[in-house]
């Protein structure tokens, strides 16, 4: 089946909205914050676990997914939801952040992204083409169209290119895309950094292409707080009302709370699994960070609000006993809090906005979390 997205709620004092996602795999409630999987698996939890939290989606990366195993074989193995035994709905991303992050390695040229693999060098040439191709192979859900942002803070010039680029790859990207029989949906990203003129273009021109999505990209990456809300509050009043929105890789709870008010409906991050690896708990009094000798003989759970099985269950002082002795299982109970931690949130943004208080629940968020959570 086509993606459709049918808005359940609206917020009265804000454009915070409640909606759902219909794909071929299943249905995502929004809010929605998505774990990351970039290779085909969440860290340190099998699929199990995150069904059972109540995880609607997962990100997984085109870019790394087409150097190992390859596209081929993950074709070959009957597509990803197959290859990975997951059947809930999955997103791919087109690989553009590795631009950015990777740019030692990568060239932007006019009809594509020249790059040579970081695993062993191998050089390839992506086109806006090649990359739908990639994604409809692996069978994602919701499929990201290729686009080049530029490092914050960068000069209008480059601002300028980085907008023109990604509204050509856009284009291209969209006709391509139209040519086929799929039941996956084709989302376009905007770019123009914190200029609003150059990111009002760039909205302009890709909602004429008419995307079944609209991620808002290359933000989170060292503009002021006030920017980024700028953009956001900006942004929505260009958007289609009827189209999800997608703020990408943004994952502290205040900036998602701003978002949600801003009218974002999907967000994903690595930071509730990285942090959780790295011993860093998230709680609703703000972050603690386990492996500290104070909670040595510290017999609460880490946060005594949270159902979590970590927290139903274990203490603090095992927790760091787990983490100081590198036991596999530190990295999963952690992980298992951090993510239930993120999802619960979600789950009372959505119950909020249907209940016209997300106001009030935004308010008790931040004046609990403070400034643990920035």
């Amino acid at each position: 089946m086509r993606m459709t997205f049918t808005l359940v709620a609206s917020d009265p004092q804000s454009s915070a909205r409640a909606g759902i996602i219909h794909t071929g795999h299943g249905l995502i409630e929004t809010p929605a914050f998505a774990p990351v999987a970039s290779q085909g698996a969440v860290k340190a939890l099998p699929h199990k676990e995150l069904e059972d939290l109540g995880v609607q989606l997962i990100l997984a990366n085109s870019y790394h997914l087409f150097l190992r195993p390859g596209v081929e074989a993950i074709q070959e193995l009957g597509g990803l939801h197959k290859f990975m035994s997951w059947p809930k709905p999955i997103l791919t991303d087109s690989g553009g952040f590795q631009i950015y992050s990777m740019s030692p390695l990568a060239k932007v040229k006019r009809d594509g992204v020249a790059f040579a693999s970081h695993l062993d060098g191998t050089k390839y040439l992506l086109t806006p083409e090649d990359v739908v191709d990639i994604q409809l192979k692996l069978g994602s859900d919701i499929m990201m169209a290729l686009d080049y942002f530029v490092p914050f803070p960068s000069p209008d010039e480059k601002i300028k290119e980085s907008v023109a680029t990604t509204s050509r790859w856009a284009k291209r990207a969209r006709e391509h895309f139209r040519r086929f029989e799929s039941p996956s949906s084709l989302w376009g990203i905007t770019q123009g950094g914190v200029s609003w003129e150059r990111r009002k273009q760039s909205t302009e021109e890709l909602v004429a292409l008419d995307f079944a999505g609209y991620a808002v990209g290359g933000l989170g990456i060292g503009e002021a707080k006030s920017q980024l809300q700028d953009i956001l509050e900006k942004s929505d009043a260009l958007l289609p009302k009827d189209k999800p929105r997608y703020l990408m890789g943004m994952g502290y709870i205040q900036d998602i709370l701003e978002a949600v008010e801003r009218g974002v409906d999907l967000f994903d991050c690595v930071l509730p699994t990285r942090n959780a690896r790295t011993g860093m708990l998230f709680t609703s009094r703000g972050p603690i960070v386990i492996k500290n000798q104070k909670y040595a003989r510290d017999e609460r759970p880490v946060d005594e609000d949270c159902a979590c099985y970590t927290c139903r269950n274990f203490s603090r002082a095992y927790l760091r006993h787990l983490y100081e002795r590198q036991e596999i299982g530190s990295a999963i109970l952690n992980t298992i809090h951090n993510l239930y931690f993120y999802l619960d949130i979600f789950r009372k943004i959505r119950q909020s906005i249907q209940l016209n208080s997300f106001g009030h629940l935004k308010l008790r968020i931040k004046n609990k979390i403070k400034d643990g959570i920035k």
